[in-house]
């Protein structure tokens, strides 16, 4: 959910060109497969794109490919910092963390809740507030007078 979330936020600012999102698990259980269907249809009723989203691992490489690896937990956190590749410095951060005063801490797994409802709007915040963070430390603007 949040892949699809962040990406449609980059989109509609015109940052498609700076940016690229790549979600992983830090489990292989679900590598492959499509996301959860509840999150599709909440995804469809915001009208926000999951095409070509697949479940996969969280690799090395990633620390190579990637300025920050966003967790939704503190379990996630901790997988993270055990694989970590040392390499290069990468933000590892809880997607919560970006955000001033959250209700929650944690982004709970509407596989487990079922109200996928709230996690959308708790991963809408944390993306919206992740965003202006990336977009202040990298010095991005949006573009303006596009032609769409």
């Amino acid at each position: 959910m949040a892949e699809a979330v962040l990406r449609d936020l980059i989109h509609k600012q015109g940052l498609d060109q700076w940016l690229t999102v790549d979600s992983a698990g830090t489990g292989q259980w679900h590598n492959g497969n499509s996301p959860h269907p509840g999150t599709r249809n909440l995804l469809e009723r915001q009208s926000i794109s999951y095409f070509g989203i697949k479940a996969r691992q969280v690799e090395k490489d990633d620390w190579e490919e990637f300025d920050y690896i966003i967790a939704m937990d503190d379990e996630n956190i901790e997988d993270l910092q055990a694989i970590q590749n040392e390499g290069k410095n990468v933000k590892i951060a809880k997607l919560m963390d970006f955000v001033k005063n959250p209700s929650e801490s944690n982004v709970p797994d509407p596989y487990y809740t079922n109200n996928f409802d709230y996690t959308y709007e708790l991963i809408n915040q944390g993306c919206l507030e992740f965003l202006e963070h990336v977009k202040l430390t990298h010095h991005l603007k949006i573009r303006s007078g596009m032609n769409e």
